[in-house]
């Protein structure tokens, strides 16, 4: 963003993930609350969790990264949300489950968590289109 001119950046963590989004950032009088998601190219991974409590945030939207199993290097952005000063769009009602079992062998499910796929975000061509969807 700094090489793109905007300078005027707030960035945000909360101390406990319980509030549906990783990082706030603030730039240009447009605040977005960012899930991010990460995985590695050619994961079998076709679906993740979305906590329903960011459709409450009034610019919600999820990052999902995806990065080179070896050297880390993000390879591709994916990108589900609105403009901004949008709400996050339908997530749907598919409610996801722990991913570990408990003692009986069970997977809980997780009623603030929604599932969804892969096909349902945009590739984006990289950081400066990613900042575009954020900021405008």
């Amino acid at each position: 963003m700094w090489r793109a001119g905007r300078h005027d950046i707030e960035v945000l963590k909360g101390e406990i993930d319980r509030s549906g989004y990783d990082v706030v950032i603030e730039a240009d009088g447009v605040v977005r609350h960012i899930q991010l998601k990460s995985s590695f190219v050619g994961s079998k991974v076709r679906e993740i969790s979305v906590n329903a409590k960011l459709l409450a945030k009034p610019a919600g939207c999820v990052i999902w990264l995806e990065v080179d199993l070896h050297t880390l290097a993000l390879k591709r952005y994916l990108w589900f949300g609105a403009g901004p000063g949008s709400g996050l769009p339908d997530i749907g009602s598919r409610v996801s489950h722990h991913s570990r079992a408990n003692s009986a062998g069970y997977k809980p499910e997780r009623p603030m968590h929604r599932l969804l796929s892969k096909s349902s975000f945009v590739a984006v061509s990289g950081a400066n289109e990613l900042i575009v969807r954020l900021f405008g």
